[in-house]
């Protein structure tokens, strides 16, 4: 196995990936030419102009950095979670592997793109402060990658993320809101937007992410779509995500509890339909939500990328965890960082990634006692893991619903990747077509 399959192990903690052979292919960022020349003999090299030439280049050997550029990174460009010139640009500045180079140069592009928003703000206008200050974001989420948790800067990035985006949300319309919920001493934070204005109740999706994703990546992976589809948009951080970890709340195997608390806020708001709320899980949310469904009837849909019967079982299948002392020293920082932030979000040893095999122990569902329609999606590339076909295939054999559906997205249509993050737009389209007809049913006549 390549270093890529490391990477989709480890940041998603669902499914091992194999290595497209052309996936880690480097672009040198040495010096940038920004002409040609043509040599004529006994006279001096002319330049040319060349209209098309690349004036930034970006220079990924190590796969890790290379998965997460195309896929987190660029992957959000259509939801205003990055501009491809920033991106790019970043991107040829930092240092192949380094995890402190990948975080310097994303939080200096978050400070230029927040005070550009700060500007727009402070003149009153407030489309292109909202649309900066969404970047600006994502680019502090992204500088938080591969950052260990005594890092100071941990904290400052993600409240700075979560405050930029809040700002940005005042400016919505309708406002994306900032809530907490009660829970067991702290809260759950997340973020909800209306589908439209007033209190009239439709159609709902809770957003639950993986093993180390933060509320705002929820926001970033899906929200326009939905609200652009007439559904409330709601996401949460939920124990073992965020920063919750720092308060002591790890990863659990009775994921379900936290996601009660959730279904009660989503239910406490006039605007939900209750006959119309889905919750969709993705990499070790498509765990989290099918458990949940089990014990709680008010789910009426739920959809997983992927499917995730048994955590322990994908686990013992990933390199990570059967790595020698001496593949552990060879990996990048920003390799063996991620591997650390997975361990300690799961409450084991930084330096002990096999220990995450029995801390998955309990962290399963079973098909038959879920209910409720349900939609697996899984790209291409991910359903070549003979673990991960495994599991869907178990999943969708025992859903007892005739409402269930598998759909693998096409490596033709740039659609492969793990929790189909190169392709968000492919994705909601499976997701939301699913959703408005089997919903559809379920809306109330009108009068």
């Amino acid at each position: 196995m390549h270093q890529r399959v490391l990477v989709v192990a480890v940041m998603f903690l669902v499914s091992v990936v194999p290595t497209n052979g052309g996936a880690g292919v480097s672009y040198a960022a040495g010096k940038q030419e920004t002409s040609k020349t043509q040599s004529v003999p006994g006279k001096e090299p002319k330049k040319v102009f060349e209209a098309h030439e690349a004036h930034v280049r970006y220079h990924f050997k190590d796969s890790d950095m290379y998965f997460t550029f195309g896929s987190l990174v660029l992957g959000a460009a259509g939801n205003h979670g990055c501009e491809i010139g920033e991106a790019f640009r970043t991107a040829a500045h930092i240092k192949d592997g380094d995890a402190a180079s990948w975080q310097e140069e994303w939080a200096k592009m978050a400070r230029l793109v927040e005070a550009r928003g700060q500007q727009s703000l402070a003149g009153g206008h407030q489309v292109s402060a909202r649309d900066q200050l969404q970047r600006a974001s994502y680019y502090y989420r992204l500088a938080l990658l591969a950052m260990l948790p005594d890092d100071p800067r941990l904290r400052e990035y993600a409240r700075k993320s979560r405050s930029l985006l809040k700002k940005a949300g005042e400016m919505f319309h309708p406002p994306l809101e900032y809530f907490e919920i009660p829970f067991e001493g702290t809260s759950l934070p997340g973020f909800f937007r209306k589908a439209a204005a007033g209190t009239k109740p439709v159609q709902t999706l809770i957003v639950i992410g993986g093993g180390e994703t933060f509320a705002e990546d929820n926001f970033f992976y899906i929200a326009p779509q939905t609200y652009d589809r007439g559904y409330n948009f709601m996401t949460v951080d939920l124990p073992g995500q965020g920063l919750l970890p720092l308060e002591g709340k790890f990863f659990r195997p009775d994921m379900h509890v936290p996601m009660k608390a959730v279904v009660d806020y989503a239910l406490g708001r006039p605007e939900v339909d209750p006959q119309r709320l889905a919750v969709y899980g993705y990499s070790a949310g498509g765990g989290f939500v099918p458990q949940t469904a089990m014990h709680d009837q008010r789910i009426k849909a739920i959809a997983m990328n992927s499917c995730v019967v048994d955590a322990r079982a994908l686990f013992a299948t990933m390199p990570v965890v059967k790595a020698t002392p001496e593949e552990i020293a060879s990996w990048s920082s920003f390799l063996g960082n991620t591997v650390k932030l997975v361990c300690w979000r799961w409450g084991v040893p930084m330096d002990k990634p096999a220990g995450l095999v029995a801390a998955n122990e309990g962290f399963r569902f079973d098909p038959a006692k879920v209910a409720v329609p349900a939609l697996v999606i899984v790209g291409e590339g991910e359903y070549q893991s003979e673990e991960v076909k495994r599991q869907q295939q178990l999943c969708l054999d025992n859903l007892p619903n005739p409402r269930k559906k598998l759909v693998v997205t096409p490596a033709s249509e740039g659609a492969a990747n793990h929790c189909v993050m190169e392709n968000r737009s492919l994705m909601s389209q499976v997701v939301f077509d699913w959703l408005d007809e089997l919903f559809q049913e379920a809306k109330p006549k009108q009068p």
